[in-house]
């Protein structure tokens, strides 16, 4: 779809493969950080709510194309590969300019996040406080760093990526240190993370997650193999439905066998309803976990 659609195509409705199309290129572009996440929200929320080409065209018009080299004014309707962004080779920099050495709470707290470049070895000292180190979106100095936690009636959290590998070989004292994500083989080219220093009556915790970007895609996903079984279970309804409206019209059923097609016909739309409502409540129980994890 261009900026100068054809004669009639303005008004003529979407479907809903159109709007995939269309929020397929939106979540690339958060992806590459050419959308935050509220501009990612209200255009998402305005693809599902367009009825037209007309209202999809602006939608997408300053974003490239899949597969198109930027600038490109328009986003092609023709759903196509998105390249591969932010590989570990891009975020190992190998160089010490980076965003922030150290970080210390004391009585308070402090956060490392976003985009911001480790260090070889980054120190943090927190005393009743707290810090988070979130390595998420982070690049790296080195392929192994060191982030040094001492934690004095204090606690940190350390929060890695999927597929890093986390070596952890703090001490502590009435405290501890998280080794749980210990053992995890990381990925071919992945950073290595040494989590080390001191805790006293204090902890250091490791967690591994997926940043929100990459939460909102997969609930995408599932949202779409959703629609997708929804889809199949309905046509199978209405297979079921024509077949028992043949059989009753030719006479090739008698009355015993329409009853039994009947009720066959009953059973799977209650099971297609109790699914329906399985599926709302795993996805409220996803959504509560999505809000709880910020």
């Amino acid at each position: 779809m261009t900026d100068e659609l054809p004669d009639g195509l303005p008004e003529l409705r979407a479907s809903d493969a159109d709007r995939e199309q269309v929020s397929e290129v939106l979540r690339d572009a958060l992806a590459e950080g050419r959308l935050d996440m509220e501009e990612f929200e209200e255009r998402l929320e305005a693809t599902y709510k367009a009825r037209t080409y007309k209202e999809l065209a602006p939608i997408t018009r300053d974003l490239p194309a899949p597969g198109v080299t930027p600038p490109a004014p328009t986003v092609s309707m023709v759903k196509g590969p998105a390249a591969e962004t932010g590989s570990w080779a891009d975020r190992i920099v190998g160089s010490e300019s980076c965003t922030s050495q150290w970080g210390v709470a004391i009585m308070s707290g402090f956060e490392r996040k976003g985009r911001w470049t480790v260090p070889r070895k980054f120190n943090a000292f927190a005393f009743w406080g707290g810090g988070v180190i979130d390595l998420r979106e982070a690049n790296f100095a080195n392929g192994e760093v060191i982030v040094n936690c001492v934690a004095i009636m204090g606690g940190m959290s350390v929060i890695v990526p999927p597929g890093v590998e986390v070596v952890v070989r703090g001490i502590g004292v009435m405290g501890g240190f998280d080794h749980r994500e210990e053992g995890v083989q990381g990925d071919p080219g992945a950073p290595r993370v040494v989590v080390t220093g001191f805790a006293f009556w204090g902890g250091v915790g490791v967690e591994r997650k997926v940043t929100k970007a990459e939460r909102l895609r997969q609930k995408e996903e599932r949202r779409l193999e959703k629609l997708e079984r929804k889809a199949a279970r309905q046509e199978e309804l209405e297979e079921s439905r024509r077949r028992a409206l043949e059989g009753s019209g030719s006479g090739d059923l008698d009355h015993r066998d329409s009853l039994d097609e009947a009720r066959s016909i009953h059973r799977a739309a209650m099971d297609q309803h109790r699914e329906l409502m399985r599926e709302k409540r795993r996805e409220r129980r996803d959504d509560r976990r999505d809000r709880d994890r910020d």
